[in-house]
């Protein structure tokens, strides 16, 4: 039976922690799983423009020994043409797995209804889970270990906050999600994540106050501007400034490393002085996207 990756949220902690491990792993000895993928083909639709997605899993799939077809829905025009579902069941017949980074989270949902072939979430509004795992990996090499660490994420709820916390809670990881008012992380995951953590003894919470975020091992930010997002810059500033992440706030909560999955947005919602220094673990973060992909594939795929 065919298995997607649409989110964490239905996985155990056993099943997290062992994916965790498998990501380590072949960053570690990359050559043991260089035929992982031989013979095997991965169709990418990105309805989104993207940097570290699209080339993080072309060339790791390279790596797996797989092939990658990239599949541009706005300059190909292939948006709006045929039906999701009608696009997927296509693909079916010809690649092994489908890889897609699209606007809407029902969008994935009429690809694994209609697709199989395993499809994988590179990226919707509602998850991030490929990020979240390379985030994960980040801190296990860094620290160690992932369970009994606590992760503050400042900035707006999003796609990004919902698998952190859930992976975070799967993972042992204490988590505290610190958002300005009317733009919290959506309620039903939040709770999903509580749920996982009276599991797994993680401690998930959230607050406007930023000094609620004293005591993290490390500060994690997003873009106050998700892609699209039309709003003006000066009214996001306005209500965004006071949950900037820089050198004060690092010191005032005792953070010893910042996270950020990029695009960054300089002096804005992170100081650059801060992506140049030496807390900044966001460079590590882009390289452990390729690896923690490859696990998810080899998971999915591998014999």
């Amino acid at each position: 039976m065919k298995q997607d990756l649409l989110t964490f949220a239905d996985w155990t902690p056993t099943a997290m922690q062992e994916l965790l491990e498998l990501a380590h792993t072949i960053k570690q000895t990359p050559a043991a799983y260089a035929s992982v993928l031989a013979g095997k083909s991965v169709a990418a639709v990105f309805e989104k423009p993207s940097l570290r997605t699209r080339v993080s899993f072309d060339i790791g799939i390279n790596k797996l020994g797989g092939h990658m077809v990239y599949l541009d829905c706005q300059a190909g025009n292939l948006a709006g043409r045929e039906d999701a579902k009608d696009m997927a069941a296509n693909l079916a017949c010809w690649a092994d797995a489908i890889v897609a980074r699209v606007n809407s989270h029902s969008t994935l949902e009429q690809f694994a209804d209609a697709a199989r072939i395993p499809v994988v979430n590179a990226l919707c509004d509602k998850y991030h889970p490929c990020q979240a795992l390379a985030d994960y990996l980040t801190l296990y090499e860094t620290f160690g270990k992932v369970s009994g660490l606590t992760l503050a994420y400042v900035g707006d709820g999003n796609n990004v906050t919902h698998s952190l916390v859930l992976t975070g809670a799967l993972l042992g990881c204490h988590q505290v999600v610190v958002t300005p008012p009317g733009h919290a992380a959506d309620p039903q995951i939040i709770a999903k994540a509580k749920a996982i953590g009276e599991a797994t003894g993680a401690r998930i919470s959230e607050t406007t106050q930023v000094s609620d975020a004293s005591g993290a091992d490390v500060v994690y930010t997003d873009t106050w501007l998700s892609m699209g997002d039309t709003t003006p810059l000066a009214t996001i500033k306005e209500k965004f400034m006071p949950y900037q992440v820089n050198e004060t706030l690092m010191t005032t909560t005792g953070a010893q490393y910042v996270l950020h999955c990029q695009p960054a947005h300089r002096d804005l919602e992170i100081s650059g002085t801060l992506i140049d220094g030496e807390q900044s673990l966001l460079m590590r973060q882009a390289e452990n996207r390729m690896h923690g992909q490859n696990a998810i594939l080899t998971h999915l795929l591998g014999a």
